[in-house]
Formats: structure tokens, C-alpha cells, sequence
């Protein structure tokens, strides 16, 4: 069990990056190309709102980041299975705002920017869904803010690439700790052993 604690240990440190890495990518789709006029003038897309790396995969999953790393050595069997169970609790969330996340992001991605065109303030992108994606040629139609869908698509896809490996992260300790779970009564009695 003490090699299952460690395991989870280095889980929740490799989540803290990439919890901050969602945040800062977020807070930059808040202010495109650096500008804070967009924002204060209700012009980027509506998904943006949604905060999916903000809340999802950034400050929701700073709580199994946090119970992951501060899991208690080896010191007792009972408390030991309380603190798997709780693990598992919180891997439970991280699967959920890492999941949120990725739909967010999916979601605003395929619906693209909000711009101004020669038709004014609109989503040039919206119809058909994402196959702006494929004609980099038509990001064109997107006269301010500058670059814009160069900006939106890079950020989103890094963020549903971390929403991915954060699912995959706490997928991993849910697995690790549901079979600590499964195993416990098997290695029941080595464990009073040990913990004697």
C-alpha cells in the first residue's frame, strides 16, 4: 500500500502543472492578443464564458492535485484505507472538471471566434460546425481582433490536450486506488503483520 500512496503522491504532483497550465490558458482566451477591450465589450465567444479551464480543469482540479500529494505515509491500515477511499473520492472530481473541460473547450472550438467582418460582430465560423478547422484560408473573414482564430484554436487545443492527460491522471489513481479496495481483505492479515 505504501507504494500506492507514493504512486498517488507523484499523480497529484504532475497534475499541479497542468491544473496552472489551464488556468493561464483560459485567462489568456480572456484577453486576445493581450487586449482587455474584447472583454469588457462582450465580444468573445460565448463558450469562453463557460470557464472550462479556469473552473474545469484548473481550480477543480487543484483538489485532487491537493489530496494526491499530501496522502499520509504508512503509519496505520484503517487510516490508510480512509485515505485510498478518499483518493478515489477525489479522482472522481478530477475525471469530472477534466471532462467539463474538454466539452468546454470541444464545444468552442467547433463553434469558433467571435469577430468583427464585413457583416459586423458575429460567429463567422459557426456554420458548418468546424470546418473552419480544415480551410485556414477563410480565417481571413475575421478582421479584428487580429489573429484572433489563430489565437482561439491554439489555446483550445492546448486545453483539451491537458483536459486529456488530466482524465488520464485521475482515470489512473481511481484505478489505483479501487484496487487497493479489491485487494485489502486479500493482504489483510499481511498488513496487521506489518503495521505491528
Amino acid at each position: 500500500m505504501c507504494c500506492s500512496v507514493g504512486f498517488a503522491r507523484s499523480l497529484g504532483l504532475a497534475l499541479l502543472p497542468l491544473a496552472l497550465c489551464c488556468i493561464v490558458a483560459n485567462l489568456l482566451l480572456l484577453f486576445p492578443m493581450g487586449e482587455i477591450t474584447d472583454m469588457q465589450q462582450n465580444r468573445l465567444a460565448s463558450y469562453i464564458w463557460y470557464f472550462g479551464g479556469l473552473g474545469g480543469g484548473g481550480l477543480l482540479m487543484l483538489i485532487p492535485a491537493v489530496v494526491f500529494i499530501t496522502l499520509g505515509k504508512c503509519s496505520c491500515c484503517w487510516n490508510e484505507s480512509l485515505m485510498m477511499c478518499g483518493s478515489v473520492l477525489a479522482a472522481v472530481v478530477g475525471l469530472v472538471g477534466s471532462g467539463y473541460c474538454f466539452v468546454i473547450s470541444g464545444f468552442a472550438l467547433a463553434q469558433g471566434p467571435k469577430c468583427f467582418t464585413s457583416l459586423g460582430w458575429s460567429y463567422p465560423f459557426a456554420e458548418p460546425i468546424g470546418r473552419y478547422l480544415l480551410r485556414p484560408e477563410t480565417w481571413s473573414q475575421c478582421l479584428q481582433p487580429v489573429h484572433i482564430v489563430e489565437w482561439n484554436v491554439t489555446l483550445l487545443c492546448v486545453l483539451l490536450g491537458l483536459a486529456v492527460l488530466e482524465f488520464i491522471i485521475c482515470l489512473l489513481q481511481l484505478t489505483n486506488g479501487l484496487v487497493n479496495a479489491v485487494c485489502r481483505p486479500c493482504c489483510y492479515k499481511q498488513d496487521l503483520y506489518d503495521c505491528n
